[in-house]
């Protein structure tokens, strides 16, 4: 077995063999090209989107975007990245279509091992996020956990274990606090009903 399959094998590894290192820094040579680039470059973003990453076409990131290899995150169309992301992918991270991130968001799937003695070892867990969800700013998701489609994560939650899909789920531990509900496909916040009307009216002024 290589290093590079006992990462993805969830084994103990260490990192500084078998050309990660280098990786690593090509790696980051295209995160800094994309954080850098033209704000106004949206066609050539979305070009360094797909080259850095395992699979993103039709996503959207907003520099800066922080990771370790880019080519272990998979992101699904439609999917939007607020500025200040940073995902540790040593492990495998898969995320859904129409997934929507606040800014700063942590994803991290590497740990270390508790003993004292051996934490110069790592190991990995993919972290994996279902369809339609949305993850608030300020969350932080932990190694091997699976996030359910439609779920929202509150902001400022730290997600240890795995959350249901079509659920609300806050804090720190992040825990689920009720389901999405009929009242919810009826207000979008508060007392704000969900209006035909309203929804035609913002339909129209985008075309402008």
């Amino acid at each position: 077995m290589t290093m590079h399959e006992r990462i993805m094998s969830g084994k103990l590894f260490t990192d500084m063999c078998e050309g990660m290192p280098q990786e690593r820094l090509e790696a980051k040579r295209r995160m800094k090209a994309f954080n850098d680039s033209d704000p106004g470059a949206f066609a050539q973003r979305a070009k360094m989107i797909e080259e850095m990453l395992g699979s993103g076409k039709g996503c959207w990131i907003e520099p800066p975007f922080y990771f370790c290899y880019g080519t272990h995150i998979h992101i699904g169309e439609n999917s939007y990245l607020n500025v200040n992301c940073n995902f540790i992918d040593d492990g495998m991270i898969y995320i859904g279509k129409n997934v929507l991130f606040g800014p700063v968001v942590t994803i991290a799937t590497v740990g270390h091992p508790t003993r004292p003695d051996m934490r110069e070892y790592m190991y990995t867990d993919p972290v994996t996020i279902g369809d339609h969800c949305w993850i608030g700013a300020g969350a932080t998701i932990c190694p091997g956990v699976t996030i359910g489609d439609n779920t929202v994560i509150g902001a400022g939650s730290v997600v240890t274990q795995d959350i249901p899909a079509n659920v609300i789920a806050v804090g720190n531990p992040c825990r689920v606090v009720r389901e999405i509900s009929d009242h919810d496909l009826e207000y979008y916040y508060k007392d704000r009903r969900i209006e035909k009307e309203d929804l035609e009216e913002e339909a129209r002024l985008r075309q402008n």
